[in-house]
């Protein structure tokens, strides 16, 4: 598999510069981030939450774990972890566990941790569990400016 056609249409509509990583499959974002010899801080995974609006794709390091009680005081008491199923009907062209941390192409509101935020530079699978996007900090913040930013998760 390749990047899902979806992101990679959203990429070069926006016009972003990326590289493309292969890597060993792997079924973590930190067994990714090891694989590549990257750090952990520096590789965004994506959490799929709800509420009664709809869906959110919540981005943070692979190194980090979401505090739910921090989200929940940023976004609402009504903010629950989406279901498995819900995850792969949303993101049809992903491999399971895979999505891009990515999620205004999938049409869906963004909230960002502000220490995958900082990053000088940053990684996101790029929808199935062998390739890696790649990007300046610049290109990822130019992609996450509509997004909600805050502080809501913790290292391992």
């Amino acid at each position: 598999m390749a990047i899902a056609p979806t992101l990679a249409k959203y990429l070069a509509a926006k016009n972003v510069a990326y590289d493309v990583l292969p890597h060993e499959p792997t079924q973590s974002s930190m067994r990714t981030a090891q694989a590549c010899h990257i750090p952990g801080e520096r590789l965004a995974k994506a959490v799929l939450i709800r509420d009664e609006q709809g869906y959110a794709l919540v981005v943070l390091p692979a190194s980090h774990y979401i505090r739910l009680s921090a989200l929940k005081r940023q976004l609402g008491d009504d903010i629950e972890l989406a279901s498995e199923r819900e995850i792969v009907d949303l993101f049809e062209d992903c491999a399971r566990g895979a999505i891009p941390a990515i999620g205004e192409c999938y049409g869906l509101d963004m909230v960002v941790d502000d220490d995958i935020d900082s990053q000088p530079e940053v990684y996101f699978e790029g929808g199935d569990h062998v390739t890696l996007i790649h990007m300046s900090h610049a290109q990822f913040a130019r992609l996450m400016a509509q997004a909600r930013h805050g502080r809501f998760s913790g290292p391992h």
